[in-house]
C-alpha cells in the first residue's frame, strides 16, 4: 500500500464552480449560429472538453464552418464571466485544513484565469506557486495528456501511486489513469446532473464523493487500500 503523499485538485467544478457559468458564456457566442441548448445540457455534454472540440463538434452538428475567430471569443467571454462571478464550491477552503499532504492545481485553464479565479475565491495563497495550467506548456498540454500531473509529481518528488486526484469530468479522469495516479470523482459543484457519478466511475474513478467534508476520510482510506492502482 502507498501512502497518499500529494492532493491534486482540478480547478472549475471542483475548487470554484464555474461550469455553469462558462457554459452560458460558451453559448452567449454559439447562439449567434443558431445553436439552442440550455447551460446545464451544454456543461454536461462538454465539461472538461476543450474549446477547439466544442467548435469541431457544432459545425459537424451545423454541416458548416464556423468563424476562425469562434475559440477565442467564447475563451475571451468565459475568462471574463468566471472571472467576475464564478464562487469557491461549498467547503473547498476549510477541507485544505483538515489534511497534512501536499496540494496542488492542475487545470486546463488559462494561467491568468486561474490565479484571478483562485483569488477571488480567496484559494491562490493556498496553492501556490503550484498552480499548473495546460498552457504552461508549449505546445499547450491539456487533459487528457498528463503532462501537468507528471510535472506535479516531478517538482513534489512523489510516485504516481502516492498521488490522488480529485476531478468532476471524464476528461480530467482519463488525465489522472494516464499518468498513472489514484483518482476519486467529485460531484459537488453546481452543473452536476443525475448519473454524473456513475459516469465518472465508468470513466475510471476508484469513488466519488459529493462534498469536500468526505475527502480527508477518503485520504486515510486511500492510504491503508491499493483500489485500482497496479
Amino acid at each position: 500500500m502507498a501512502e497518499i503523499k500529494l492532493v491534486i485538485f482540478d480547478c472549475d467544478g471542483v475548487l470554484i464552480d464555474s461550469e455553469l457559468l462558462a457554459s452560458k458564456a460558451e453559448l452567449e457566442i454559439y447562439s449567434e449560429f443558431g445553436i439552442e441548448m440550455d447551460a446545464r445540457e451544454f456543461a454536461i455534454r462538454f465539461a472538461g472538453t476543450r474549446s477547439e472540440e466544442i467548435k469541431i463538434e457544432f459545425e459537424k452538428e451545423l454541416g458548416h464552418p464556423l468563424p476562425d475567430d469562434v475559440v477565442e471569443r467564447t475563451r475571451t467571454n468565459v475568462t471574463a464571466k468566471t472571472c467576475a462571478e464564478a464562487e469557491m464550491v461549498s467547503g473547498a477552503d476549510a477541507v485544505l485544513d483538515q489534511f497534512d499532504q501536499a496540494r496542488c492545481v492542475c487545470s486546463n485553464s488559462e494561467p491568468d484565469k486561474l490565479k484571478k479565479m483562485l483569488s477571488r475565491a480567496g484559494l491562490y495563497d493556498r496553492f501556490r506557486p503550484y498552480v499548473y495550467s495546460a498552457r504552461d506548456f508549449d505546445p499547450p498540454a491539456p487533459k487528457p495528456k498528463p503532462d501537468m500531473i507528471l510535472r506535479a509529481l516531478a517538482e513534489f518528488k512523489v510516485e504516481a501511486a502516492e498521488t490522488l486526484v480529485i476531478e468532476d469530468s471524464t476528461t480530467g479522469i482519463a488525465a489522472a489513469l494516464n499518468a498513472g495516479t489514484r483518482v476519486i470523482g467529485f460531484t459537488g459543484g453546481s452543473h452536476t446532473f443525475t448519473g454524473h457519478a456513475d459516469r465518472l466511475i465508468e470513466a475510471g474513478a476508484e469513488t466519488v464523493i459529493t462534498r469536500f467534508d468526505d475527502l480527508p476520510t477518503m485520504i486515510k482510506a486511500m492510504s491503508e487500500w491499493e483500489g485500482l492502482v497496479n
